[in-house]
């Protein structure tokens, strides 16, 4: 079985081949992406007929992704930021600071190397759009007070598990009894609410508007079943507001932005002209890929060079300028903005977070339940706040990579997927490196 299948995968991507397959064996194997589907292919056949000839097309290479990946269009851009960044005239002592939002980028920007690669006079500040990260821990301890109620089930995506509270994390409150799961999508909670109609499941809203809508449509779907013991208790936030509140930061100085590609899909590019209008920096929506990373950062020094300030979409492909109209509506219908919501580093940012509206106040666990409802000041060494702000880097705080690590998270930046802290801890950068001239 293993010579059949190393045959198989030294075939030139797109090739038909020939094989003869001996019996499956151990099926533990099967761990190589390219296994899984040569093995999905030929299964059914396995046990029957495991000498049965097959005629297989490998598909091995995605349309449409390894052309954001090409190596010489890349080579390419650096060229070109790198000739756009010495006429504008800033050095390494005092170089151009672009932020990009969002977490994802964040993690594409070191996954690829794109930092390293850029010129010494450009630098790459790390804003707060992981929702995870700028959780205060006053809501944390919320939200496990919720999952240690009686009779209670609450359900939160995976990366709400590990956040440290106060005192302890939901992973921990679920290790000491309480009935706290993991999901995937609100509509899994309201799937456990359906076969448990005697108890009260609870799912922990977290994030942008990316993931409002799923929120959104979840209470209306609820509503329309019927489902009485469900609610959300939501911590949703918007991304403009914060933008603002960084703009108003006289420590952090930036002269342009890449815009969140997620966000965008669903808000649009309407919203962002209140920073290229009245904040005077322009605004890059861009992809999550290399090139367009890249590219996206050609766009900002190319408006800075012709002195434009101006909202630009370079994630096209994906981002309409009108946003998700559906989307768009059921937040529209579920959801009212809050006075004010504190987020972790920022502090309290007015008209930042969404509420459940009165309307669906049946579905508001804040409205149900009784809370805590405290505020709760960062560990002393945890420095995630200054991070989220974009005035330290993660290999500045002294916790970092030491105390502080993905096993034993201290703050929320090291624990969520899209923490700038993962992001160093994961790709290397636990010191700052020179970076290469190209």
């Amino acid at each position: 079985m293993s010579a059949a299948l190393n045959l198989a995968m030294e075939f030139t991507p797109g090739t038909w081949i020939t094989l003869t397959l001996p019996a499956i064996g151990n099926r533990k194997f099967v761990k190589n992406p390219i296994i899984i589907r040569f093995y999905k292919i030929v299964g059914d056949f396995w046990e029957r007929k495991p000498n049965i000839l097959l005629h297989l097309f490998l598909i091995t290479d995605m349309k449409y992704v390894k052309e954001f990946r090409d190596p010489d269009k890349a080579q390419g851009l650096v060229r070109e930021i790198a000739q756009l960044s010495q006429k504008l005239g800033y050095t390494t002592e005092h170089p151009l600071k672009i932020m990009e939002v969002c977490g994802g980028h964040t993690h594409s920007i070191f996954k690829y190397g794109i930092q390293e690669a850029l010129p010494n006079n450009i630098e790459l500040i790390h804003g707060p759009g992981c929702p995870v990260c700028i959780m205060p821990r006053g809501r944390l301890d919320d939200a496990i007070a919720l999952a240690e109620k009686p009779n209670v089930i609450f359900t939160t995506f995976g990366d709400g598990m590990r956040v440290p509270g106060s005192q302890k994390s939901l992973l921990q409150a679920k290790a000491q009894g309480a009935d706290i799961r993991m999901v995937y999508s609100p509509l899994d909670s309201l799937k456990i609410a359906k076969e448990n109609p005697d108890k009260e499941i609870i799912f922990f809203g977290l994030g942008f508007e990316t993931t409002a809508p799923s929120a959104a449509l979840t209470i209306l779907q609820a509503e329309a079943e019927g489902v009485k013991n469900f609610s959300i208790f939501s911590n949703h936030v918007l991304v403009v507001p914060a933008l603002e509140a960084l703009l108003s930061n006289p420590d952090l100085e930036l002269q342009g932005f890449v815009g969140p590609g997620h966000v965008s899909m669903v808000i649009g590019t309407q919203v962002y002209h209140i920073i290229s209008e009245k904040y005077q920096k322009p605004v890059v929506v861009s992809g999550f890929e290399p090139l367009d990373i890249l590219q996206s950062i050609w766009m900002l020094l190319q408006q800075i060079l012709e002195g434009r300030c101006e909202v630009e979409n370079q994630y096209s492909r994906i981002v309409k300028e009108e946003g998700n109209r559906v989307a768009l509506e059921a937040m529209k219908r579920v959801f009212e903005v809050r006075d004010t919501f504190e987020w972790r580093g920022l502090g309290e940012i007015p008209e930042s977070g969404l509420k459940i509206t009165d309307a669906y106040s049946c579905f508001d666990a804040e409205a149900k339940f009784c809370l805590p409802n405290k505020k709760v000041a960062d560990a002393k060494a945890c420095q995630c706040g200054e991070i989220l702000k974009g005035v330290l880097k993660p290999w500045e705080c002294k916790v970092f990579g030491t105390a502080c690590t993905p096993e034993n998270p201290i703050g929320t930046c090291m624990v969520s997927s899209e923490g700038a802290c993962a992001a160093y801890y994961k790709y290397g950068r636990l010191f700052k490196k020179e970076k290469v001239k190209v």
